[in-house]
């Protein structure tokens, strides 16, 4: 078995088929059927629980509207302030979106989209353009930008500090991408690294491989894929919370 085609298969986007839009060829791929299971556990599973007066459907409920409240009181007034709460559906959209999607790679036969650069880079520009567009709304086109550079700070380093800002605007949202990116994947190359283990070591010695190897490789597994689970949550966690961050030193540039 080769390790190079067993990650490959589980970590590479798959594209089902091509088809032609516009004069453009877009694909349907594996992590694409990834997020529209996710938007649309988001646009119709989720009013469907929150609106349910089901006992059954009550916990579901009830973590729903803890995890809601948290993101409002934790992670959007503290950062943005009290009036500007109304960014609560946006950060929970970005939360919940992030989560079910790293969560949907503990499915077999599923995949987790945030593994992809080009999902997490999209997720970033959402950001990006959330902190220009509150920044803007909040402070003016012209004082935005002027804000850019620390009051105080000597004329001749201007040209030196602006473009610096400028660079930081992009390199936030970079960082958001790669954080996404590289957290999530390198959790599934670690479990399949060691699930390779047991076929490796079983190819020189089938009972070294099987009587040895495979419960180590075994438990190591089962550790990594609860660590996972944990940074499932809090990568959607970290990625909102960060969004927050950034979107509140651009409205308020003190």
């Amino acid at each position: 078995m080769e390790l190079k085609e067993i990650l490959e298969h589980h970590i590479i986007d798959h594209v089902y088929r091509w088809f032609s839009l516009l004069g453009f060829n877009l694909p349907i791929s594996k992590h694409l059927l990834m997020m529209l299971i996710t938007a649309f556990v988001l646009a119709v599973v989720f009013p469907l629980i929150i609106g349910s007066r089901s006992l059954f459907l009550r916990p579901f409920k009830s973590m729903i509207e803890i995890i809601l409240l948290f993101i409002r009181d934790e992670i959007v007034i503290p950062n943005l302030g009290e009036k500007n709460k109304g960014y609560t559906p946006y950060f929970s959209t970005l939360f919940f979106f992030i989560l079910i999607m790293n969560l949907l790679g503990f499915i077999p036969f599923a995949s987790t989209a945030t593994g992809n650069i080009s999902v997490t880079l999209a997720l970033s520009l959402t950001s990006f353009i959330l902190m220009n567009f509150a920044g803007i709304k909040h402070q003016g086109l012209v004082k935005y930008f002027s804000h850019m550079v620390p009051s105080g700070v000597p004329v001749w380093l201007y040209p030196i500090m602006f473009p610096i800002e400028i660079i930081g605007l992009f390199t936030k949202s970079f960082a958001l991408a790669i954080r996404l990116f590289a957290n999530m994947i390198a959790g599934h190359i670690v479990i399949l690294v060691f699930i390779s283990f047991i076929f490796i070591f079983g190819s020189i010695n089938l009972y070294l491989g099987l009587f040895v190897t495979a419960p180590v490789s075994v438990l190591l597994v089962l550790f990594i894929s609860f660590l996972e689970l944990f940074v499932a949550f809090l990568q959607a966690y970290v990625f909102a919370f960060l969004t927050a961050i950034f979107t509140g030193a651009a409205m308020n540039p003190h």
